[in-house]
């Protein structure tokens, strides 16, 4: 069933517009300001290194930012409030001081997300589908923000403790189909949808919902898809996390060929290089 949700071709930001009305492909980069992160935890989590990390994104072809100071690994713990806005805010404030581009901001509590908003983010991009605070819509009506619903089964403490599902690409159609349309009804558009590889899922789940995600364009929203280094290849290829860039790559070219609009990656520069030759191919008549 086709949903025609959609009201918008395009999202302006204050120094770039995203148009899904082509075949170009957006490309996020990751910017951990955490100690713990799986793959980059402790590297970028001091200002200027995190500033260094963010120029290296931008000049590597990264079209969005994306910045998150709670770690949301399987079996991480939560951070307080005030910890998680000391980590994230400086750099926000400096990325959007120094550098022309979109910040996401990557949580799901809403006082996190209206400060990062209010000192420069333009996308909050929550992994609870905006469900874990019962403000985060609130802030987002508030300030028009664009938004990113992700599908999350549990939390990250307890999401990888045996995930079940009727059918893994069903039961997440489901939830995206009640979310949109209670999104909707209390005048939230701006959406972008997530199935969340890795957030509640087995290896043949994120298998799965790779082999099935045309299905979610459906929905009429952009897709983004978060494979980066994930332990769905790491389950397969016994490599560290950061020398699984080449697999990253050949995943994400199947999730763009099956509709991905955005690729939220480690690795900027590598990933770039093949978004470029895929819009190519996908252009050619």
């Amino acid at each position: 069933m086709k949903i025609d949700h959609m009201k918008y071709k395009e999202l302006i930001f204050k120094n770039k517009t995203l148009s899904f009305s082509n075949n170009i492909i957006y490309i996020m980069g990751i910017l951990n300001v955490t100690p713990d992160s799986f793959s980059d935890g402790g590297k970028f989590n001091k200002l200027d290194t995190a500033l260094f990390q963010a120029e290296k994104m931008i000049n590597d072809g990264a079209d969005i930012i994306d910045i998150g100071g709670e770690s949301t690994r399987p079996f991480s713990e939560p951070v307080s409030e005030d910890e998680e806005l000391s980590r994230v805010i400086p750099v926000i404030e400096a990325v959007n001081e120094n550098f022309k581009t979109i910040i996401s901001i990557d949580t799901y509590k809403s006082k996190i997300a209206e400060e990062a908003v209010k000192s420069g983010a333009e996308i909050i991009n929550d992994i609870s589908g905006l469900s874990f605070d019962k403000n985060m819509e609130k802030i987002i009506l508030k300030y028009n923000t664009p938004c990113v619903i992700m599908h999350i089964k549990g939390t990250p403490k307890n999401m990888q403790n045996n995930p079940d599902y009727d059918d893994v690409v069903i039961d997440i159609y489901n939830f995206f189909k009640q979310r949109i349309n209670d999104l909707n009804k209390n005048g939230i558009e701006k959406i972008i949808l997530d199935v969340g590889f890795g957030f509640g899922k087995s290896l043949d789940d994120n298998y799965k919902l790779l082999k099935k995600l045309t299905v979610f364009k459906d929905f009429n929203y952009p897709i983004l898809t978060g494979i980066s280094r994930k332990s769905m290849i790491g389950k397969i290829i016994d490599i560290k996390p950061e020398e699984r860039i080449s697999s990253t790559v050949a995943l994400n070219a199947i999730a763009i060929a099956n509709g991905t609009k955005i690729i939220r990656v480690h690795d900027v520069k590598e990933n770039f290089q093949a978004v470029k030759v895929i819009e190519k191919y996908l252009d050619t008549k």
